[in-house]
């Protein structure tokens, strides 16, 4: 899990760092914000992507 979090939070950094300044005080709240959202976007695109269907169709 925190494999995970470290990874989220490293993408989210450079983002954060686009729109703030790596000074700011509130830097690491908007950084953490960031990352949720990309987790939020990771797990919508895995939740809608297309699944492949099996030959086996019948019930």
């Amino acid at each position: 899990m925190e494999l995970i979090t470290r990874l989220f939070l490293v993408l989210a950094a450079p983002i954060t760092a686009l729109f703030v300044s790596r000074d700011a005080l509130n830097f690491g709240v908007i950084q953490v914000m960031v990352a949720v959202a990309l987790f939020v976007l990771m797990v919508a695109a895995l939740a809608f992507w297309p699944r492949r269907e099996s030959g086996n169709t019948e019930i």
